[in-house]
């Protein structure tokens, strides 16, 4: 299996609605009893580059 690598450039109002809105998400998830480990590690990367 590959990566896919996207380069995108975001402002700080965008990371912080991007990042806001994948907590929720997580959020809703361990609500259902679901794994997050796929919203887990793409806040770990956008909180990384911010």
């Amino acid at each position: 299996m590959f990566e896919k690598k996207i380069r995108i450039c975001l402002n700080s109002e965008e990371i912080r609605i991007l990042t806001r809105s994948l907590i929720d998400l997580r959020n809703d998830l361990i609500q259902q009893g679901r794994y997050t480990d796929a919203v887990d590690e793409i806040l770990l990367k956008l909180l990384k580059k911010a």
